[in-house]
Formats: structure tokens, sequence, C-alpha cells
């Protein structure tokens, strides 16, 4: 990336501040999920409710972006969404039994979808030249906060006990809430006089266009796999025998790789005009670690953990960069990601949710496994039709 003013360097960090608040209140519950059912006697089913219900809220809230849009100026909304998640988080101190615990998901999960429903817009408008590569990074904060969650949580819950393990995440959103509302001041009138008649409202035939569906169907599996491994991954490996810290810095070490391979996409997506090559690469990844995670998870655990955290890693950034590619209007291109992420996070949230039932039913979770291999198969025969050529099939 370019040298950039002091401001928009402000406002760069300030979005990395605000990305890395997006999945603690997520990432912090699959390592603890033994302690949380044992304290609450949740069943598998109610417990992944507890990933599957915050997804589903974001994916609702972003479906409904163009009136939280038409309502919440960016650096507003975006603040109280991490308002939201700051108190949600809190609240786990004691909030502690299934439909307390429930209840502050579905809070957290408006606040989240609040600041994925106007990020986007924002760094499209603001970052127009080096949209890709500030994309990368706010992905890789996301990314990047969910591995900070994963590897304390069992550490935390140690120390603390998991209630205040799980309330600690409120921490970071109020650090960050001043950082975002001290370096997005004046953008909002920046943004009021920039509207020029010539700017096309957000079209409503997303709804009815093939391609925008499929960009959500892609970015809904892709999910899909991320929101599987968040709530199921340390479970998993605990029922075959590890210790929940064990387990939790195993997660962690598959979120860090997606850091890193989110990363890489920051720095090299420019050389890559079509995205076709660089997703077939990392969906065949993501297919090597699923295959590792089913028939060895004991002798490929890392080996699969690698894999997985690549794969996922690199393919949530592009998934979103493939969609921003088809539009060139801002206020277009964050209708379209509200749509993508809106459907795409209504799909992904039945993943968890899915993994709980067939672990309620078989007592294993490999069944879940086989199910993503499909999906990642699937998403590999999309990405081949996301040609340069053919973005204009998402033309109103």
């Amino acid at each position: 990336m370019r040298s950039l003013p002091v401001r928009p360097l402000l406002v760069v960090v300030a979005i990395v501040a605000v990305a890395l608040n997006l999945r603690p209140a997520l990432a912090a519950i699959g390592p603890l999920l033994d302690m949380i059912q044992a304290a609450t006697g949740a069943t598998h089913t109610q417990a992944s409710l507890l990933t599957t219900l915050p997804v589903f809220v974001m994916g609702l809230c972003a479906l409904a972006g163009r009136h939280v849009t038409g309502r919440l100026s960016e650096r507003g909304g975006i603040g109280l969404g991490l308002a939201l998640v700051a108190l949600a988080c809190l609240a786990r101190y004691v909030a502690v039994d299934t439909y307390g615990l429930l209840l502050t998901a579905a809070v957290a999960g408006v606040g989240i979808a609040l600041v994925q429903t106007l990020l986007p817009a924002f760094i499209k408008r603001h970052f127009a030249h080096e949209v890709g590569r500030v994309f990368g990074l706010y992905t890789t904060g996301i990314m990047a906060g969910a591995a900070i969650a994963a590897a304390g949580a069992a550490g935390l819950a140690g120390q603390m006990g998991w209630q205040a393990a799980l309330a600690f995440w409120s921490l970071p959103a109020v650090v960050a809430l001043p950082l975002w509302l001290n370096a997005a001041r004046g953008q909002s009138a920046r943004r009021a006089s920039q509207r020029l008649p010539a700017s096309r409202p957000a079209p409503h035939s997303f709804w009815r266009n093939l391609r925008a569906w499929e960009l959500m169907l892609f970015f809904g599996i892709g999910t899909g796999a991320y929101t599987l491994v968040l709530a199921w991954l340390p479970p998993f490996y605990t029922s075959l025998g590890w210790a929940p810290s064990a387990a939790g810095f195993l997660l962690g070490g598959l979120t860090l790789a997606e850091v890193m391979a989110g990363l890489a996409v920051s720095a090299w997506i420019g050389r890559f005009p079509d995205r076709r090559t660089p997703l077939a690469a990392v969906l065949v990844i993501l297919i090597c670690g699923l295959v590792c995670l089913i028939l060895a998870p004991l002798k490929l655990a890392l080996l699969a953990c690698l894999l997985l955290g690549v794969g996922i890693g690199a393919l949530f950034p592009l998934s979103l960069i493939v969609a921003m590619d088809h539009v060139d209007d801002p206020a277009q291109a964050g209708m379209l990601a509200a749509f993508v992420q809106g459907g795409g996070y209504v799909i992904a949230s039945f993943m968890p949710l899915l993994a709980g039932v067939l672990r309620d039913r078989f007592s294993s979770l490999s069944q879940a496994w086989v199910v993503m291999l499909g999906g990642a198969i699937v998403l590999l025969t999309l990405a081949l039709r996301f040609s340069p050529a053919s973005y204009r099939r998402i033309a109103a």
C-alpha cells in the first residue's frame, strides 16, 4: 500500500481496531463450550445456538442494510455497533444461564451486523484506489480478533472463570469505540458533500439477479466453514481426549493461519484481476484440510489446522472482494455487500446448528466435516464462473 497522509492512516488503524471486535464474542465460545454446557446443562443443539444465533441475526440485519444506511451515519452506526458488542460481552458476566447467553449472543449479532453493513461502503468510498488492500486489512483484523479470543479463552477461564473470560472481550470494544469516533470525525459531512445528482441509488434488482444469488451462496457456504470450525473444532478435539487449553490453542493457531492468509490476500490480490485463480487455489487447500480432518484428525491435526486456516482465511476476503468487483458505485457496493453478507450469514448460521444436531444424534462431529467437504466442492464449481467478463451480470 502506498504511503498515506496521517488522517487516512488513522482511519485505516481505526478500521482494523473495529474489525478486531467482530469475532471474539463468537470465537471465545468454542474453547469454553464444555464448561458452559456443564454449568448450564445445555444440549449440543442448544449450545450450537450460541454461534448460530448471532450469525443468523447478523444476516437478517445485513439484509435490512438499505434501511440501516438510510437512517444511520457510517460514523454513528458503526459506533453504535461497537457499543452493542461491548454491552453484550459485559452482560455475559451475569447472564450465565442458557437463555441469558442466547440473548447476549443476539445483541452481539446486531452490533456486529451494524458494523459489517456500514463499513464496506465506507471503505469503498474513502479508499477507492486501495479498496482491495484495505478490505484485506479489514478482514484480516476480523480473523486476528478471532485468533486472539480463541487462543486466550481457556487461559482466562482458568484464572477468572468462564463467565469473566467471556465478559473480558468487552474491553477491546470499549477501547476501539473512541478511536473510531475520533478517526471518522468529519467523514459524514464529507459523505454528504460528495453526493451528486448523478449518483444512482442502489438497485432493488439484487433479489432478482442470478449473479447476486451466486455471490450470496458462495459467501454463505465459505463462511459456513468458518462458523463450523469456530464453534465445533475445540469440542471435537476435547471429545478426542485433548485438554480444553490445547484445543483452544489449535483453534488459535488455525485463526492465526487465517490472519496470515488474509495478509497475503491484501498484499497480492492486485496481481490477480481475474480472481478465479486464487479462489480455486484456496478452495483446493480447504478441501485438503477437510480431508485430513475426516481421515486422520489426531495424526494430521496440525496439518489440518494449517490447511483449513489458509483456505478459510484467504476465502473470506476473496469472497467479499469478488463481490465488490461487480459494481463501482459506492452506494451500490454497500447494498451488494449487505445482500451478499446478509443472505450469506443466514446460510452460514445453519452449519453450526447442523453440527450440533448431528452430534446429539451420532455423538460425533465427523458427519459435519463430510457435509462441509461437499460444500467446498460446490464452491469450487461456482468459483470457475466468476470471470471478469461476467461481472456485468450484476448490472441493474
